[in-house]
């Protein structure tokens, strides 16, 4: 007859192999299921194109649409992480979506008006979108890498003025002010002297020939 404390020992070796077995089988299929020789999987933006720089109002009613797809996917992400990076090196947390989304709809005038301690800026930003593993996560065949290559520029309309009130700055009093430069009665004084000086030298040229 076993005594009680060999008993307990037994069990808890058995729970022990059990527990690591279960581990075990819990991580092995997806890592044994990718060839090594699979392909990275890769997120592709298709809306707005990569291949030039898209402009966005900060302005009420003003939605911005991401989209994406994916290729070579065989480990699915469990979430996706969105940032927006401005030529400010400031991050902005825009969202956290399920692994398996291919869309993301933001409006910057609401995030601007939620997150006051941290404005927008009117500058150009990159868009970054990575798995649960991180941003700067290892390269590995089947899994997810980030997307950095969006970038994409937020501005801030002003306000519509009448016309009646327009002020042209750099227009008004513009031609007093070039006419009473000194610079500007220099250059004029010369361009007088030559023209002058060459209708004279043309005029003696003309009487020489006809001599």
């Amino acid at each position: 007859m076993a005594s009680p404390s060999s008993s307990q020992s037994s069990t808890s070796a058995s729970s022990t192999n059990n527990s690591t077995s279960s581990g075990s089988s819990s991580s092995s299929p997806v890592n044994s299921a990718i060839p090594q020789t699979a392909p990275v999987a890769i997120l592709s933006m298709t809306n707005p194109p990569q291949s030039s720089t898209s402009f966005f109002k900060i302005a009420s009613g003003e939605v911005v649409t991401f989209g994406w797809s994916f290729s070579g996917v065989r480990a699915t992400p469990t979430s996706l992480t969105i940032n927006a990076v401005g030529a400010n090196s400031f991050t902005y947390s825009l969202t956290t979506l399920a692994g398996t989304a291919t869309s993301f709809m933001w409006t910057p005038y609401d995030y601007q008006q939620s997150h006051l301690a941290t404005p927008l800026v009117q500058t150009q930003y990159s868009l970054q979108i990575f798995d649960d593993r991180g941003l700067g996560a290892t390269a590995r065949p089947g899994f997810l890498t980030a997307n950095t290559a969006l970038n994409f520029a937020l501005y801030t309309p002003q306000p519509y003025t009448p016309l009646a009130s327009w002020d042209c700055g750099v227009c008004s009093g513009s031609n007093s002010s070039y006419a009473a430069h000194p610079a500007y009665v220099a250059v004029l004084a010369t361009f007088l002297v030559m023209f002058l000086s060459g209708f004279g030298l043309l005029r003696n040229v003309v009487a020489y020939t006809r001599q």
